[in-house]
């Protein structure tokens, strides 16, 4: 197509490939709302769900675990698998990043912002 341009013709071919990145990025964006993950602490009396972004969707708490002397003990695994949860969003966003980079021709390990 732009054979005769020389850099120009490349610089033409990386703009074309920055638009198609940019336009798998914003499908990506969308496919990490809908995508869950789940965290657990306590082996599994409290659980979190959240999206591949990060976002808390759900919480499941075993009964079992109330009673007031505890109080402190089940903020902890709340907080404990909320954060096993993010992590796990956090990596799947990674997973699904790579895919996408490898995809493209770059580094699997690129960083790219979500």
């Amino acid at each position: 197509m732009l054979k005769g341009l020389g850099a120009l013709g490349d610089m033409a071919g990386m703009m074309k490939k920055a638009q198609e990145m940019q336009t798998k990025m914003a499908q990506m964006q969308e496919e990490m709302q809908n995508i869950m993950v789940e965290g657990e602490s306590g082996a599994g009396l409290v659980k979190a769900t959240c999206t591949a972004k990060g976002e808390l969707k759900g919480l499941d708490i075993d009964p079992s675990i109330f009673n007031s002397d505890d109080k402190e003990v089940v903020e902890d695994l709340i907080l404990a698998a909320i954060k096993d949860a993010q992590t796990k969003a956090a990596e799947r966003a990674q997973e699904e990043m790579a895919k996408l980079t490898e995809g493209m021709g770059l580094p699997a390990d690129m960083k790219l912002p979500f």
